[in-house]
C-alpha cells in the first residue's frame, strides 16, 4: 500500500488524514497468471493499483483478439469508460502474470472526493494520464508506420518487449505476428 501513498506524494502534498481516508477504502486481491478481471459486458466497479503483475487489454475476436494496452506495477487502471459511466464494458482485461491489486470502488472513490480536500485532484491526475496514454497510442496509430510503432516500443517501453507475448505485441501495434517476425529480422 506504501507504493501508492509514493505515487501519490509525486502529484500532492497528502495529510495524514487524507490518506487514513483513502487507505481505509482500498482492498488488496491476489490474482493467478491469464485471469480475467472483467468481460464484455460487465461493468467496471473498481480502480485497482498494480503492486504486482502486469495486465492486458484487448477486444476478443474469435481468431485474433486485439490488444489495445498494458499495463504493469505502480500503474493505476481500470476499464475507465465503463467506471466514470457506470456502463458495460466493450472490452476485457486480464493478467498476463500473477497479480496483486489495490482496489476502491466507484462508490467509495466518490466518497472519497467528497470528503477529502485533494481527492478531486487526484483523481483528475489519474484521469489525466490515462488520457494521454490513449492519445499518444492512438496518434501513433494513425501517424507512424508498423515498424517505427516497434522501434518507438523498443526505445520508450523496452519492459514491453521483455514481459509481453509476442503475439501480443503484434496486435497492440497493430500487425500480425509474421509481420512483426519480419521487421525484427530486418531492423536487428
Amino acid at each position: 500500500m506504501n507504493q501508492i501513498r509514493e505515487y501519490f506524494e509525486k502529484i500532492v502534498t497528502l495529510s495524514d488524514n487524507d490518506w487514513k481516508i483513502f487507505s481505509s477504502k482500498l482492498t488488496k486481491s491476489h490474482y493467478p497468471k491469464k485471469a480475467t478481471l472483467l468481460r464484455v459486458g460487465q461493468i467496471e466497479k473498481h480502480l485497482s493499483f498494480i503492486e504486482k503483475g502486469s495486465i492486458r487489454f484487448f477486444i476478443p475476436k474469435e481468431e485474433n483478439d486485439i490488444t489495445f494496452g498494458f499495463y504493469f506495477e505502480n500503474q493505476f487502471i481500470s476499464a475507465y469508460n465503463s467506471f466514470i459511466t457506470q456502463t458495460p464494458s466493450t472490452y476485457q482485461t486480464e493478467t498476463l502474470t500473477e497479480t496483486i491489486l489495490w482496489k476502491i470502488t466507484h462508490k467509495d472513490l466518490q466518497e472519497i472526493y467528497n470528503q477529502t480536500e485533494i481527492g478531486n485532484k487526484i483523481g483528475r491526475k489519474i484521469a489525466e494520464n490515462i488520457f494521454l496514454t490513449k492519445s499518444k497510442r492512438e496518434q501513433s496509430l494513425l501517424n507512424d508506420t508498423a515498424e517505427e510503432r516497434y522501434i518507438k516500443l523498443l526505445t520508450e517501453q523496452p519492459y514491453l518487449i521483455r514481459k509481453i507475448p509476442l503475439k501480443y505485441l503484434a496486435s497492440y501495434i497493430g500487425i500480425t505476428p509474421q509481420a512483426l517476425s519480419r521487421i525484427r529480422k530486418r531492423i536487428s
